[in-house]
């Protein structure tokens, strides 16, 4: 017997639902957690990715199509794009992290198309169906179960979520030079043709940058081999720190990126926090502390970290993959307080 009476098979979520071929912008109603239920194996998962407690809140509500998730960047074990099947992001759906130990990265959920049905915005809600969840909802304990990895050698507490299985529910590498990719980024309405065109040119320079760092000698070298962004630490092996006590709500301006550099040692760390070619397009920006990051989960471990010195989230500020091939994901970026400044509310 399986640990939990749902489907039975590790693919039977599969045979649920056609293919919707969603497009971004497009209105979809999450299923009941009935027939979201139905979709899953005995993990709770279905292609080998999990259905998480917090996506739980979001069944029956409509919502629109933010990205297609038809690629994702591998950052467990930097294999770099990989493929994913069937799955979206929707709008203002960011994992809250409160069935794994308050987790504060507000990662994006992956939505299977199975559990979504396309609507006529215009029509009336349907009734989210009851059906099966009279004897104290099933699905909750499954899915809260899975949401636990075997403990460390230590005893220590492991989590599992999306991101931490993405190796699993994305098995299959996608070459730079596959050329679907760009064009489903195009057709999805992930991007625009510009867009993708600069992001497609900035991937084949910093593929020249790699190759020429093997191959060629240093004085050959195009702004030292650097990728595009050409980011470099200054600071040397001790990196500095500065403690503003930033909180919610306060108005700060991304520092310039000369400033930045001298706060990162060569690996681009400052004190284990790392900044990102990504994160320089936003030097100079101006905004909003969305708020203190103190926990996140370690995706290649499943172990929660917990950071000594908080770090920041802005409003609006994700990765936007311009220099990451056009990946979805949208990660949001943590900010140490050392690369922020504060500004004065505008009168």
């Amino acid at each position: 017997m399986t640990r939990f009476q749902v489907v039975t098979g590790s693919r039977a979520g599969s045979r649920a639902g056609g293919a919707l071929d969603l497009r971004v912008g497009e209105t979809v109603e999450v299923r009941s957690e009935a027939e979201i239920m139905a979709t899953l194996d005995e993990r709770g998962e279905l292609d080998e990715l999990p259905f998480m407690p917090e996506m739980l809140a979001f069944c029956g509500r409509r919502l629109t199509v933010h990205k297609v998730a038809h690629k994702l960047c591998d950052t467990i074990s930097s294999s770099g794009m990989r493929r994913m099947e069937r799955a979206v992001h929707l709008t203002g759906a960011r994992c809250d992290g409160q069935a794994h130990g308050g987790c504060q990265t507000a990662c994006q959920f992956y939505w299977k198309e199975s559990w979504l049905k396309r609507v006529d915005p215009a029509s009336p809600p349907s009734p989210v169906t009851a059906a099966g969840l009279a004897e104290g909802r099933p699905l909750l304990p499954i899915l809260q179960a899975a949401t636990r990895k075997e403990p460390g050698p230590d005893g220590e507490e492991r989590f599992s979520c999306q991101a931490t299985e993405l190796l699993r529910a994305a098995p299959t590498c996608l070459p730079f030079k596959d050329v679907g990719q760009y064009v489903a980024d195009v057709r999805t309405g992930n991007v625009g043709v510009t867009w993708m065109l600069r992001s497609f040119l900035v991937g084949l320079f910093n593929r020249f940058q790699q190759a020429s760092r093997r191959v060629l000698p240093r004085w050959l070298w195009i702004r030292g081999g650097l990728r595009w962004g050409f980011v470099r630490g200054e600071a040397g092996p001790t990196t500095p720190t500065l403690t503003l006590d930033l909180r919610p709500g306060e108005l700060v301006r991304v520092k310039s990126k000369e400033e930045i550099l001298k706060t990162l040692n060569d690996g681009l760390l400052n004190r284990g926090m790392g900044f990102e070619e990504e994160m320089s397009r936003y030097c100079g920006h101006v905004a909003r502390v969305s708020a203190r990051v103190e926990r996140c989960l370690d995706e290649k471990t499943g172990r929660m970290l917990r950071m000594k010195n908080p770090c920041i989230v802005l409003e609006g500020v994700v990765c936007a993959g311009a220099y990451n091939v056009s990946c979805p994901r949208e990660f949001v970026p943590f900010w140490r307080e050392i690369w922020l400044e504060r500004v004065e509310e505008p009168r």
